[in-house]
C-alpha cells in the first residue's frame, strides 16, 4: 500500500470532532461518521429528542437516526494495527545500521557515535575504541544519576543558603533597627542631660541675680534712711545757726556733738562680675576623642595572661584573665609582672584592663625576649634602689603606671640611670584603661575609657626589636588587675 493511499484512508477513518481514529463509529444519514462518545456527548439533546446538526455538513439529525457502522469500524481497526506495525518497523530501523543493516550494539568513543560490528571493522573506525552499548548506557545512566544526586544536593544547599540569607537579612534589619533605636535613645539622653544642665545653670544664675539684687536693694534702703537722717540733721543745724549766742551755748541736746562724729555708713561692695561664669564643655573635642577610641576598639584582640611566666608572688585566675599579687616575697625585688600568651610582630591591636579597685599598677607593652620563670631578659638591677629604673623604652618597656593612689606617670628614657617620669594629668580616675599598639607605625597609646576615651599618653617612634607583648604588673596593691573581654 502506497503512503499516499494510507494517508487518504487515515483521513477517512478520522473523527472530525476529536481528530483521532474513529472509536465505535456512528454514522448519520448524510454519510459522515463520528466516534460514539463524541457524537453522543450532548445528553440533554439526546434525552429531549431535540434535532442536531452534522458537525461537518450541517444536515439536521436526531439521535434516533444514528446507526453503528461496523464495516467502517473494522477498517479503522486495520488502520490502527497497520500504524502500530509501521511504528515498530521504524523502531527496528532505528536500532539497525543504516549502512549495513546490522544491529547498533557498539559505541565509538572517538566519534561519539553508535555503530554496528561491521562499522567497527571499517576504515572509518579503524583503531578507534568501541564499547558495548549496554555498558556505555549503564555508565551514562550511572553518571546521570550521580549528576542528578549531586545537583539535587546543590539545590538543597542553595535553598538552605537562601533561607539563611533571608534569616540573616531579617537579623541584620533587626540589629540595624535596634542600633537605630539605641542611637536615638542615647542622643535623647544626651539632650536631656544638656537640658538639665542648662536649667541648672540658669537656676544658679537666677539665684545669684536674686541674692545680688536683694543686697543692692538693702544697701539702697539703708542709704535712703541715712540720707533722710542726714537731711534732718542738716535742717536742725541750720535752725541753730539762727539762734542767739546765749541759746547756742546753752544747747544741751547734744546735736552738735553728734553732727561732729556722724559718718555715712557705706554699703557693702558688690562684685561687678558674676561669681560663676558658665563655660560649655568642648563637646566637639570630646566627640573627636570618642571617635578615636571607637576607631582603635575595632582592633580589639582577645588575649590571656601567660602562666609560663608566672613568678611566685603572682596569682593567676583559672580563665587566665586576672592577676593578683601575693605577698610571699618582698615585691620590690621579685615582682617583674606578667605578659600575655599572645604576641605581635605586626598589625594593630587593642585591649582593655580593669584597674578600678587598684591603688598601684603598671601596664603597657614589652618588646624583648619572652621571660621564663618570672625572669625577664632585661636589666635586673634597680639602680640607686629605684624599682622603676627598668621601666623605660631602652629596656623594651612602653608603660604607664599609678603610684600612691593618685599619681599617674609615664616612663620615658633619660640621660641618667633613672627613668624620666612624666606626670600625667588625669581629670577622671580611670577604672578601665585601653591600650593600642600599632606595630608598623611604632605607636603605643593609652586611653582613659572611663573619661569618654580621653588620651592619657602616647609613645611615638617606638623601636620594637622583637615581638611585642601586652605587659601587666599589679604591683603591691592586693586588688586584682583584670583583662576585659572584647566588646564585639
Amino acid at each position: 500500500m502506497s503512503l499516499k493511499m494510507l494517508v487518504k484512508l487515515q483521513e477517512e477513518g478520522t473523527c472530525s470532532i476529536c481528530l483521532e481514529l474513529l472509536t465505535k463509529p456512528l454514522s448519520l444519514g448524510c454519510g459522515h461518521s463520528f466516534c460514539q462518545a463524541c457524537i453522543t456527548g450532548n445528553q440533554e439533546a439526546k434525552n429531549t429528542g431535540m434535532e442536531n446538526s452534522c458537525p461537518v455538513c450541517g444536515v439536521k439529525y436526531s439521535f434516533g437516526d444514528l446507526w453503528p457502522n461496523q464495516h467502517l469500524g473494522n477498517i479503522v481497526e486495520h488502520l490502527r494495527e497497520l500504524k502500530l506495525s509501521q511504528n515498530r518497523e521504524e523502531e527496528l530501523k532505528r536500532d539497525l545500521c543504516e549502512h549495513h543493516g546490522e544491529k547498533l550494539l557498539l559505541f565509538c568513543k572517538e566519534d561519539r557515535k553508535v555503530i554496528c560490528w561491521v562499522c567497527e571493522q571499517s576504515k572509518e573506525h579503524h583503531g578507534h575504541h568501541s564499547f558495548l552499548m549496554e555498558e556505555v548506557v549503564k555508565e551514562c545512566q550511572e553518571k546521570l544519576q550521580a549528576a542528578l544526586k549531586r545537583l539535587r544536593k546543590e539545590q538543597q544547599l542553595a535553598e538552605k543558603l537562601e533561607v539563611d540569607i533571608r534569616e540573616e537579612k531579617i537579623s541584620w534589619k533587626y540589629q540595624i533597627q535596634m542600633e537605630r533605636q539605641r542611637i536615638h535613645t542615647e542622643f535623647n539622653q544626651l539632650r536631656s542631660i544638656l537640658d538639665y544642665e542648662e536649667q541648672r545653670e540658669l537656676q544658679k544664675l537666677e539665684e545669684e541675680e536674686k541674692t545680688t539684687l536683694d543686697n543692692l536693694a538693702e544697701s539702697e534702703a539703708e542709704l535712703i534712711q541715712q540720707s533722710q537722717l542726714l537731711k534732718e540733721l542738716i535742717s536742725d543745724l541750720e535752725r541753730r545757726s539762727e539762734w542767739s549766742e546765749k541759746e547756742l551755748v546753752q544747747d544741751k541736746s547734744g546735736i552738735m556733738k553728734w553732727s561732729e562724729i556722724w559718718t555715712l555708713k557705706k554699703p557693702r561692695p558688690v562684685s561687678k562680675k558674676l561669681k560663676s561664669v558658665f563655660r560649655a564643655p568642648d563637646l566637639s573635642g570630646m566627640l573627636d576623642v570618642f571617635r578615636e577610641l571607637t576607631h582603635v576598639q575595632c582592633y580589639w584582640v582577645d588575649i590571656t595572661l601567660n602562666p609560663v611566666n608566672l613568678n611566685l608572688n603572682l596569682d593567676l585566675s583559672e580563665d587566665q584573665r586576672q592577676v593578683t599579687p601575693v605577698p610571699i616575697w618582698p615585691l620590690k625585688h621579685h615582682n617583674y609582672g606578667i605578659v600575655s600568651s599572645q604576641y605581635f610582630f605586626s598589625g594593630r591591636h587593642y585591649w582593655e584592663v580593669d584597674v578600678s579597685k587598684k591603688t598601684a599598677w603598671i601596664l603597657g607593652v614589652y618588646s624583648g625576649t619572652c621571660p621564663h620563670n618570672g625572669q625577664f631578659d632585661i636589666t635586673q638591677n634597680t639602680d640607686h634602689g629605684n624599682v622603676y629604673s627598668r621601666y623605660r623604652p631602652r629596656f623594651g618597656y612602653w608603660v604607664i603606671g599609678l603610684q600612691n593612689q593618685s599619681e599617674y606617670s609615664a616612663f620615658e628614657d633619660s640621660a641618667t640611670s633613672d627613668p624620666k617620669v612624666l606626670t600625667l594629668s588625669v581629670a577622671v580616675p580611670p577604672r578601665q584603661i585601653g591600650v593600642f599598639l600599632d606595630y608598623e607605625a611604632s605607636i603605643v597609646s593609652f586611653f582613659n575609657v572611663t573619661n569618654h576615651g580621653s588620651l592619657m599618653y602616647k609613645f611615638c617612634k617606638c623601636r620594637f626589636s622583637q615581638a611585642a607583648y601586652p605587659y601587666f604588673n599589679p604591683w603591691d596593691c592586693p586588688a586584682p588587675m583584670t583583662l576585659c573581654p572584647p566588646n564585639f
